[in-house]
């Protein structure tokens, strides 16, 4: 870094506790690993109590429960008490599905903060089939218990080729709903969503149009619902701030223990991401080669070196790079500065041709898909 002091390196902020890869959904836009199914081996309660000990002591201040559905761990209650006793923000990501009003007094009582539901869709025979489930009418009943329990509701679609002509649909169900905010989360292609690529990237017309929508509905109920919707990554000429830098505020610990600077970050090769059963979350975030290998601007090639822009998008995404690259290194190619943006391009133009064409069936999130999607 030219001969200048490395910046010191911050606290994990946000520390975000992936309980099981376990799910009742078979969604295909799902982020998890393909090969989910031979991880078994989850940290047990009091594992995870040492993780959110350790990651409070460092200065973590919030705290995401998430999955797979972390409503399937018996003792997520156990959990959720002891990151409130400990002073974390706690916020449960959850499908609903397993969310019985006993469980969500219990969890009101013990001092959860925030509840994140989502929906697939604004109607049900889509919901049903986007995750391959007849769970609509269960999620419109935890919608109402959530708002029961007066808690302040974000209410998250991840949007694709299917749903996304959908858009004005799911704003005026969020708002029937009562939702304080809505977040629109264009499907990221990691996981089963890059196994899905073909079948879910929307065309640049449909993105136009999804956008026009929601400015519409903004301009009309003001801060009523408050709308999130952010771009597809392959729609932009420059890429994002991907989890504000790598090892920068984010901590996620996977079912077995894995440390990982993002959530996909397994995806990428040749990197021995740390386990917490063989070290400190310490050693983990500030010590360990994995947290270290993209952090700060050091690892940076042309052009993003001599970017003026880098200290604010941090060269982008890292595992997006791989996936379209195939080296994590390189400038994250939805960048128009990078020298790989004509894949990207590629990619959309493919989306466009398809729209139209008989496209191979979508694979969904099963056990029996990751079985051999494992080897």
């Amino acid at each position: 870094m030219n001969g200048l002091p490395r910046p010191p390196i911050a606290a994990p902020l946000w520390l975000l506790a992936e309980l099981t890869y376990r799910c009742p959904l078979h969604c295909a836009f799902c982020y998890n690993p393909l090969d989910y199914a031979k991880n078994r081996d989850e940290l047990s309660t009091e594992q995870w109590f040492d993780v959110m000990r350790q990651a409070r002591k460092l200065g973590s201040a919030q705290l995401g429960f998430s999955g797979g559905e972390p409503l399937l761990r018996d003792d997520l209650e156990l959990l959720i008490g002891e990151g409130r006793r400990l002073g974390f923000y706690t916020n449960l990501i959850t499908s609903g599905i397993g969310l019985t009003e006993p469980r969500l007094a219990r969890m009101k009582a013990l001092g959860l903060d925030h509840v994140q539901l989502s929906f697939q869709d604004s109607t049900r025979e889509m919901n049903d089939f986007l995750s391959s489930t007849k769970t609509f009418d269960l999620k419109l009943r935890v919608a109402r218990l959530i708002k029961q329990y007066d808690y302040p509701m974000v209410l998250n679609v991840v949007l694709h080729r299917h749903n996304l002509d959908h858009v004005g649909a799911i704003i005026d169900m969020a708002l029937e709903m009562g939702v304080e905010y809505l977040e629109l989360a264009n499907t990221q292609y990691y996981g089963w969503g890059l196994a899905n690529r073909a079948q879910l990237m929307p065309t640049r017309e449909q993105v136009v149009r999804a956008e026009a929508v929601v400015n519409a509905y903004r301009a009309r109920i003001g801060n009523k619902v408050r709308i999130l919707f952010v771009l597809p990554d392959y729609f932009e000429e420059r890429p994002k701030a991907c989890m504000n830098g790598w090892g920068s505020v984010f901590l996620g610990i996977a079912p077995d223990g894995t440390a990982l600077p993002c959530h996909a970050a397994r995806s990428l090769p040749g990197i021995a991401f740390p386990n917490k059963r063989d070290h400190s979350v310490r050693d983990i975030w500030y010590a360990s080669g994995a947290f270290n290998r993209y952090r700060g601007d050091a690892w940076m090639q042309s052009p993003c070196a001599a970017c003026p822009e880098k200290d604010i998008d941090h060269g982008g995404c890292r595992c997006q790079a791989y996936a379209l690259t195939g080296d994590g290194a390189n400038a994250d190619p939805v960048c128009a500065k990078s020298p790989h943006h004509a894949e990207v391009k590629r990619v959309v133009m493919h989306a466009r041709e398809q729209r139209d064409a008989q496209a191979q069936p979508i694979l969904f999130r099963t056990d029996a898909n990751s079985i051999r999607a494992g080897g």
